[in-house]
């Protein structure tokens, strides 16, 4: 299954997007995953990548469309959020220290312990993109579980 959204740099479509992101997972999931703690993980992390794009992306710059885009084969998933900003450099990214009581930066550092992979490309095609990977592990059967 794939599927996009089209928003607006704009922190109150959050709702949107998050709806969009759950629902599309849990008519392709069903009923077969833990929804509570995958919906949490999914929200968090979303929530991130998409404050983080109007925030410093397309900071002041409101009419500019994010892109979300959602593939699901099996149970692996990738997210990708793709911004008009002028990108972010990864490479000069340095995790806080809980002991400076910093208040930002804690972004990237949520989103690499949520899920499996984390990869951000600046500029391609004149955007840049940030792709979220996690795999939810194998299908179990239902009549294996209660065989066990």
């Amino acid at each position: 299954m794939k599927t996009e959204l089209h928003v607006p740099s704009d922190i109150r479509f959050l709702t949107v997007v998050e709806n969009w992101l759950l629902s599309s997972l849990e008519v392709e999931l069903g009923s077969h995953i833990d929804w509570p703690r995958q919906s949490n993980r999914f929200r968090l992390v979303l929530a991130e990548a998409y404050s983080n794009v109007i925030r410093h992306a397309h900071k002041d710059q409101p009419h500019l469309p994010i892109v979300i885009r959602l593939e699901l084969q099996n149970r692996d998933i990738a997210l990708e959020v793709w911004d008009c900003g002028t990108g972010y450099e990864v490479g000069k990214y340095t995790p806080p220290d809980p002991e400076d009581r910093q208040e930002s930066g804690y972004g990237w550092l949520i989103m690499d312990r949520l899920m499996d992979r984390v990869d951000y490309c600046l500029q391609i095609d004149g955007q840049n993109r940030l792709r979220l990977e996690v795999s939810l592990g194998e299908k179990v059967d239902e009549s294996q579980q209660l065989q066990a």
